[in-house]
């Protein structure tokens, strides 16, 4: 298994309810609303690259109030 780390960037007023939709969903492991330059950080863990890459692509960049994501593969 692959984990990455997704730091995402909200609209203002948006991540309460992405964090919300992302657990029910049941697309992470772990998220947390952060302070500092992102508002959320998900992990995320798939068997390979491409579907790390379709996750945050067709399931993360579609809901709304995402602005941006910034996603971080761990090496270990």
């Amino acid at each position: 298994m692959i984990k990455a780390y997704i730091l995402i960037e909200m609209m203002a007023g948006h991540s309460r309810d992405l964090v919300r939709v992302l657990i029910e969903r049941n697309l992470v492991t772990e998220v947390d609303r952060v302070t500092g330059p992102y508002d959320v950080v998900a992990v995320i863990e798939a068997g390979d690259l491409n579907e790390i890459s379709e996750i945050v692509a067709s399931e993360i960049h579609t809901l709304p109030g995402v602005v941006r994501t910034n996603t971080c593969v761990s090496l270990e």
